[in-house]
């Protein structure tokens, strides 16, 4: 009985482990331009209307591991007739989020209240805005071989 019992065991837990292993049967095709501009990477063009010339705008762009911590690439961008807008390049395909914040006293970083609440406007790629800290989840867009434009509230 106990054989019958580890062999079902031992068969099932199989069966859960081989569904859980990634296949993928249809690979995506691209063609030879397809092919240079994920080598190369594409261009990412995020626009924020800003309430105030004042300061500067910082944008940051990120994967799921930096998210909320140092950028892969952070921008400064000018507000010029209440819009500031920056260009990421080359950045390669995969999935990535932007995180922005308005500087209106020119320190260069984000500013917060004692209890944890920013001082300064913020916006956060796909525009959901949220009680809290924002969320990779919220934030994530996917970049494939075309130029992307985003605009960004805050």
């Amino acid at each position: 009985m106990k054989t019958i019992l580890f062999t079902l065991v031992l068969s099932l837990t199989a069966l859960i482990m081989t569904a859980q292993t990634e296949t993928s049967l249809d690979e995506p095709t691209i063609t030879a331009d397809q092919a240079e501009i994920a080598t190369e990477g594409i261009s990412i063009t995020v626009t924020v209307p800003v309430p105030s010339d004042k300061g500067s705008v910082f944008f940051s762009l990120h994967t799921k591991e930096t998210f909320m911590r140092k950028g892969l690439t952070d921008l400064e961008g000018e507000i010029i007739d209440g819009k500031a807008t920056v260009v990421f390049e080359n950045v390669p395909v995969g999935t990535y989020g932007v995180l922005l914040f308005h500087d209106t006293n020119g320190n260069k970083k984000m500013d917060f209240e004692s209890n944890g609440m920013p001082l300064e406007m913020y916006g956060v790629s796909n525009n959901v805005m949220s009680y809290g800290p924002p969320m990779w989840s919220d934030a994530k867009f996917d970049v494939a071989t075309a130029p992307i434009n985003l605009e960004i509230r805050m």
